[in-house]
């Protein structure tokens, strides 16, 4: 099918899903804009820190902007979190002690946070299971919670935390709605007040209306790489939760006593609120994007996850491609869609936390930012391309119809 037809017959179907799209963008735009202004978000606030950053203004105002916004106790948000695995390391970390046990209620997490937890692979000498922490996990039954096993194991005791990966992963499972997650911690709280619940919230913030702090989880936590940097803030993540909980992740950060009170911000204040401030519109850019790809995808014959028409939990579509070629080209023809870099061709090769070799395409403005298009997969079968991001839908479509162009002629 020529492209330029595809494309027009794709966004005609599209119209009621990017009405909705634009309903809930409006809807976190509110959320962000009243929160600047309640927590009066001044100039000055944007001024930096170097040195020890000794109990800095603008940090702080940051940090009260993002409690405000996810209806926390409190916020942890700094650009010496170098990443979405880093922060959820610092929050492990923090929150665990040697003889404690976390249990991942959504199956396997993420390849990285496996070496974290020490399970999956090449065990590490410094991962959660060297120091004493015992994991164990639940598998997902129809891509939802198996609240029966949870309860059940509840029953028994010593659990400290239970860890929800809201979003996917390299894995074929859906992504989780807040819906479902909001059920799950209301069964989770019939046999256990105490249990620390914790989220990661990657890729999934401003997808929905509610974030999981509204919903009764503890802790949440995320990148500024992904949604809330917007492809703006250059660094950074975010912990948001407990007051108490927060605490000790800051102490974990930086060191028992101080928590909190330091680390400079480094000229990244105003990057951080701008980010935060065109996040909604960002995101739904994303969505947007990714709801052509799929149906694109779909047309030409290919198995999609989720569908256009589908509910959503993150910015993450899924293309089984079938073949290492196939998804070989696909990400080689991201890259040749975007603004930087378009003249490289990405190949698989290892990398850190990762048991199979990785493709990764990304012509990003910031490294590794995946709010900008990008694609990535292991090459390991079915041969899925997981595809995020997008800053504007009209620069995420010219990549998606790049990416198709270069795999069928190639």
């Amino acid at each position: 099918m020529e492209l330029e037809r595809l494309a027009e017959e794709v966004e005609k179907e599209l119209e009621p899903e990017f009405r909705d799209l634009d309903r809930i963008c409006e809807i976190n735009s509110k959320k962000v804009l009243e929160a600047f202004q309640e927590c009066d978000l001044q100039e000055s606030h944007l001024n930096s820190s170097t040195g020890y950053g000794i109990d800095e203004p603008g940090r702080n105002k940051i940090e009260e902007i993002y409690s405000k916004i996810f209806k926390a106790e409190d916020a942890l948000v700094r650009t010496q979190l170098i990443s979405g695995t880093h922060a959820l390391t610092v929050a492990l970390f923090g929150m665990l002690r040697p003889g404690d046990t976390m249990i991942s209620i959504t199956g396997a997490p993420y390849d990285t946070l496996q070496t974290v937890i020490g399970v999956g692979g090449e065990e590490s000498n410094s991962s959660l299971k060297s120091f004493g922490i015992k994991y164990e996990q639940i598998e997902l039954v129809d891509n939802d919670f198996d609240i029966e096993k949870i309860k059940e194991r509840l029953s028994k005791g010593n659990v400290k935390l239970l860890e929800i990966q809201k979003s996917r992963g390299y894995s074929t499972r859906k992504t989780l709605t807040i819906d479902k997650i909001e059920r799950v911690i209301k069964e989770i709280r019939k046999v256990d007040n105490n249990v620390i619940i914790m989220v990661d919230n990657c890729y999934g913030e401003f997808v929905e209306e509610k974030e999981p702090i509204e919903v009764g989880a503890d802790i949440a936590v995320g990148s500024l790489m992904k949604n809330l940097g917007a492809g703006i803030a250059t660094s950074g993540a975010y912990i948001v939760g407990r007051k108490d909980l927060v605490n000790l992740c800051a102490e974990r950060l930086t060191s028992p006593g101080i928590g909190k009170e330091i680390g400079p911000s480094l000229n990244q204040n105003t990057l951080l609120l701008k980010g935060l401030f065109f996040a909604p519109s960002v995101v739904k850019s994303s969505m947007k994007t990714a709801i052509f790809a799929s149906r694109c995808l779909e047309k030409l014959g290919y198995q999609v996850e989720p569908k256009y028409n589908e509910k959503r939990g993150d910015i993450v579509q899924t293309l089984s491609l079938g073949t290492e070629e196939k998804l070989v080209k696909f990400c080689q023809g991201i890259q040749k869609g975007s603004p930087i870099d378009s003249n490289v061709l990405p190949y698989p090769g290892d990398m850190g936390g990762y048991e199979d070799k990785v493709i990764m395409a990304a012509g990003t403005f910031t490294q590794g930012s995946t709010i900008e298009l990008s694609c990535d997969g292991p090459i390991r079968e079915p041969y899925i391309a997981y595809m995020q991001g997008g800053l504007t839908y009209e620069y995420g479509k010219l990549g998606i119809l790049k990416a198709i162009e270069f795999i069928q002629k190639n």
